[in-house]
């Protein structure tokens, strides 16, 4: 497949396209950083290519003139079944940062989920945006700032808390192992000419507003002030006495829609029902963590099975087209979400970038669902899909 010397947004038409020019734009341990997984990311390839392992099968003379690709999620409506996921660190792929995502979010009547290592704050995107919104807790050693965390989620109006149980020691991520990225971004030997010849990320860097992780640099310069390794804050900050006990607590803390993500057993679905949760992100953490593991899609109809209907499915990663998210629908997802799948286009060209993404995936989800004669998002169903 070719493409142009100098790529443009307008040459983006999937979203590998985005990840193309997202790795033309930032220096390489910026990319590898999005783009990564742990040890030898064999899990990280598995949560796309699970996709291929099943096939849709189509109904025909259907009637699909008129659509309805929307869906609740904790009772909130969303225009397409879709998440845009938490992801941490976005001001230092673009200085837009989770600004951009959270406007395109609204623009498209989507759900959008905010990191605790987001680089603006809980406050500000509250105000900045009234479609639905998630906060993303990591339970931290700190009890004061885990506590601090979900006042400020509260105060700020968030609709749902995600408690992201799959990361209490750090996965072995060796692409950021060998160039030396750290939170905020440090130039090493290895690195510095990856920074300095992207001139345009570097003075945005540089000379915009100051790198933070503004929910956290109350309680810890780790990550904000004083460079830190995404493994060495996982390690050093988080908390591994995480129990189910701890996660009844923070639920009945929060006291509103309760999401546990990391979920990628049958066993801890059916545990997340009995502690009331309100849905569970089946997910791997993008390849990030426990390499060797399953890919959510694989992981989902078994899940389903023994779930569903008890409480929200949420089938996060993988997702690179419209048709991901129509199987993971037929599979027995309540919803989609994904991360990967806007950050490349943040990193390629801000918010533009962002609403060109989804924009794409939204004309997929229609077109797929007027070709597998599906008038709303219920008529997916696992008689549609034909595994290998």
């Amino acid at each position: 497949m070719r493409y142009p010397a100098a790529m443009r947004l307008s040459d983006c038409h999937a979203i590998a396209d985005f990840r193309r020019l997202a790795k033309r734009r930032l220096p390489w341990p910026v990319f590898d950083y999005i783009d990564g997984g742990a040890d030898d990311e064999a899990t990280l390839a598995r949560n796309t290519a699970a996709f291929a392992s099943a096939d849709l099968v189509p109904n025909v003379l259907a009637g699909v003139a008129e659509i309805d690709t929307s869906v609740t999620i904790l009772g909130r409506r969303s225009a397409l079944p879709l998440i845009l996921s938490p992801t941490a660190l976005q001001r230092v792929f673009h200085w837009q940062g989770e600004r951009a995502v959270a406007r395109a979010a609204e623009k498209f009547g989507l759900w959008c989920g905010i990191s605790s290592l987001a680089t603006v704050s809980i406050e500000e995107i509250g105000a900045l945006i009234s479609s639905p919104k998630l906060f993303q807790l990591y339970v931290h050693k700190d009890k004061g700032l885990n506590a601090a965390l979900i006042q400020r989620a509260r105060a700020a109006k968030f609709d749902a808390l995600a408690l992201t149980v799959d990361s209490i020691v750090s996965g072995n991520r060796q692409r950021c192992a060998r160039s030396g990225f750290t939170s905020p971004p440090r130039l090493t030997p290895s690195s510095a000419l990856s920074y300095a010849i992207k001139p345009r990320w570097a003075l945005d860097y540089l000379l915009r507003e100051k790198f933070r992780l503004p929910n956290l640099d109350s309680h810890t310069t780790q990550g904000t002030g004083e460079p830190i390794t995404i493994a060495n804050y996982f390690n050093q900050v988080l908390d591994p006495t995480l129990t189910w006990q701890t996660a009844e607590q923070i639920r009945q803390d929060w006291g509103g829609p309760f999401v546990l993500k990391g979920i990628m057993s049958v066993a801890d679905a059916r545990r997340a029902v009995e502690i009331g949760a309100d849905a569970i992100m089946v997910s791997n953490h993008g390849g990030r963590q426990l390499d060797g593991s399953r890919a959510p899609f694989d992981a989902l109809p078994e899940i389903a099975d023994a779930v569903g209907g008890q409480i929200e499915i949420i089938a996060d990663g993988g997702i690179r087209r419209g048709t991901h998210i129509l199987k993971s629908l037929a599979a027995g997802a309540t919803c989609t979400s994904g991360g990967r799948l806007y950050l490349y286009a943040l990193a390629a060209a801000g918010q533009p970038g962002v609403e060109r993404a989804l924009g794409l995936l939204k004309a997929e989800v229609e077109r797929g669902m007027r070709l597998m004669g599906a008038k709303t998002v219920a008529d997916l169903t696992r008689d549609q899909l034909r595994w290998r």
